[in-house]
């Protein structure tokens, strides 16, 4: 597996402005960095949950029809280039959506989410799958996704002001280098 590829791909999916990404910015700014906690335990549970079910529905797949492999590169490989383009073309002028953050809301809306439903979907056939099938290897990478999950949450709770301003200051830069990574990603998993 290439380790510098997946990393790139779950820190940049993770890490970059996303609906989950966007109402713990607002979170922060309304109702204070413990609510938007909160809020990011319920997003990182079911995250975390949604890889588990990926992964079993994968493995599934994988050992029923072996072909489907190739399948899910190719979609997971069409999903990055689209998310390059959609970051490259983001518009990041528009204002935060305001909501309560609670555990409940945090939880509900990784499962009403795209960015993370496709996500959660084509990492593990992407890069875990093509050369780990044991559970004990794939329950670890499930882990290691979570918290960068996690991690990604965090950053955006404890940076909130500072990294909401630096978007906006210089989003076009930013969102053509987040592209670009993406884009490298998406080739680097066919290598």
């Amino acid at each position: 597996m290439n380790i510098t590829s997946f990393l790139m791909y779950c820190i940049i999916i993770t890490f970059t402005p996303g609906p989950t990404n966007i109402v713990i910015l607002s979170t922060v700014h309304h109702f204070g960095a413990k609510k938007a906690m909160e809020y990011t335990y319920g997003a990182t549970i079911a995250f975390g949950l949604l890889l588990v079910i990926s992964a079993m529905l994968n493995t599934l797949l994988l050992a029923i029809i072996p072909k489907i492999l190739i399948v899910m590169q190719i979609i997971g490989s069409i999903y990055m280039l689209y998310l390059a383009y959609q970051i490259y073309k983001a518009d990041t002028s528009k204002p935060t959506v305001n909501q309560s953050g609670t555990f409940q809301s945090g939880f509900l809306m990784q499962f009403l989410n795209p960015k993370v439903v496709l996500f959660t979907m084509t990492v593990i056939p992407s890069f875990i799958l093509p050369h780990y099938t044991a559970m004990n290897a794939v329950s670890i990478c499930v882990l290691a996704i979570t918290l960068i999950g996690f991690l990604a949450f965090i950053t955006w709770v404890l940076f909130g002001t500072i990294f909401k301003q630096f978007i906006q200051n210089h989003s076009k830069i930013v969102n053509v280098m987040m592209a670009i990574f993406l884009a490298y990603s998406a080739v680097m998993i066919w290598m």
